[in-house]
């Protein structure tokens, strides 16, 4: 590992670009995006076909090529639902946050280095900063509210349960996540994204600072509510979450905002660990690293993305979906412990490093192995099992004897009453009988217990 702490101004020279370019770079980000989610919709179903012994999408076109198209299509033609109770403001709202926060990341990303475009010269990014992984956090915790406030406004309970889950979520997720960024931020010296690609010359961050990029990889898929952890929109347990009460074009931004924000996680990943649009060894030492100039570079850009998306898919295909408690314990008990004690390290190493000219490499990676066996140990460590509890039927002074009258809501919720026992007269029956009498019309007789 040879990067040091460096400046952390970016790389990336803007100063010859012009307003048409960046309209242009703008629109080829938000082609790019339309026509990966478009593309990701096909070969996630394609894909889980295969993996799961059945054909998937064929029909639509050559290979089922165009069923993105026949989705888009189908959802901006559904009748468009509006709930007369909900907060009509917020409850339009919430979809347009959640769509423009996931379409803001890849303003920051670098697709590759500087080119010639249309007699400029200029770098394959849109804009960088200083703090630009600072911008990306900030982003996509805005994100959030988009999915909390759409569950909120639609004034129903299983949206509601999904929005207060995707706020557990990522604070839960994003706290793990950032502390694994830090450790990128130490060792490259900036947050800018381009330096942090000009960092990874020699070595990619992914190797170097493996737990980081494991902990990174593991939040990044809770972030965007992908199974394992799509908690908040468990179809068999709230139907689709924060997303029940909404149809045609509404839900639509929500499903194109999750599938971006897996490219965008995606991207992120690509650019802080694996070397971003970089070529891989042994490309890179091809032609004196030729494959690293020109349009080259985006090539390599999108092959990473498209690999960590199908590893997301993989994911989906193989694993089955969390337990609310071991998401919440992954999170807080074995994430944010791990990455605060690999951060106090990389810290430690990178102390040593600038009063010492040694190379602290084989040092750093013996630290990274010792920490991958911590966090194994730390998934697999046996629960403590609770004390056994007597029978449930053991001590029930809630339990009334057969043939007596029955009190539905003795345990403080309704229950149905069990063979041999009858329900009290319905007091709604009993008013109606008396407001009946007091109108002097015979009131209408029902079997006992029984309420119309």
């Amino acid at each position: 590992m040879t990067t040091l702490l460096a400046s952390a101004a970016p790389t990336a020279d803007f100063s010859h670009d012009v307003w048409w370019l960046w309209v242009l770079k703008a629109v080829g980000i938000l082609v790019f995006l339309l026509v990966s989610v478009i593309m990701a919709l096909w070969v996630e179903r394609r894909g889980l076909g295969r993996m799961q012994t059945r054909l998937g999408p064929n029909v639509s076109g050559p290979l089922g090529l165009f069923q993105g198209i026949a989705d888009a299509l189908k959802l901006v033609l559904k009748e468009d639902i509006n709930l007369k109770g909900a907060d009509r403001f917020l409850y339009h709202l919430g979809p347009f946050i959640a769509a423009f926060a996931s379409f803001m990341v890849y303003a920051v990303l670098p697709f590759g280095p500087e080119v010639s475009l249309f007699g400029r010269t200029t770098p394959l990014q849109l804009t960088d900063m200083p703090v630009a992984v600072l911008y990306i956090l900030a982003v996509t915790s805005l994100g959030v509210y988009g999915l909390v406030l759409g569950g909120w406004s639609s004034n129903s309970t299983y949206p509601l349960l999904g929005a207060v889950r995707s706020s557990a979520q990522v604070i839960s997720y994003e706290l793990a996540m950032g502390l694994s960024l830090v450790s990128v931020f130490l060792v490259s010296g900036s947050m800018s994204t381009s330096q942090i690609v000009s960092s990874q010359t020699q070595l990619w961050w992914g190797l170097a600072l493996l737990p980081a990029f494991v902990i990174y990889f593991i939040s990044m898929v809770g972030e965007v509510n992908r199974l394992p952890f799509d908690l908040p929109e468990a179809e068999g347990e709230l139907v689709a979450g924060h997303m029940t009460e909404y149809s045609s074009m509404k839900f639509a931004w929500y499903y194109l905002a999750e599938y971006i924000n897996m490219f965008n996680v995606s991207g992120v990943a690509t650019t802080l660990f694996l070397g971003g649009w970089r070529a891989p060894w042994p490309l890179s030492a091809v032609g004196d690293g030729v494959l690293n100039t020109g349009w080259w570079p985006v090539l390599w850009f999108v092959v990473k993305v498209w690999i960590l998306m199908f590893v997301m898919i993989w994911i989906r295909g193989t694993l089955l979906r969390f337990r609310y408690d071991q998401f919440m314990k992954l999170g807080w008990k074995v994430l944010i412990p791990v990455a605060l004690a690999w951060l106090v390290a990389v810290a430690v190493v990178q102390g040593v490093r600038q009063f010492t000219d040694t190379d602290l490499t084989t040092m750093l990676l013996w630290i990274a192995g010792a920490f991958l066996v911590l966090m194994v140990a730390l998934l697999v460590w046996p629960e403590k099992k609770p004390e056994e509890q007597a029978p449930a039927t053991a001590a029930r002074p809630d339990i009334i004897a057969p043939t007596s009258d029955f009190d539905a809501f003795a345990g403080g919720y309704p229950v149905p009453p069990l063979p041999g026992q009858t329900l009290p007269p319905s007091p709604r029956r009993a008013r109606r009988e008396a407001a009946a009498a007091a109108a002097g019309a015979p009131s209408t007789t029902h079997k006992e217990g029984q309420d119309v």
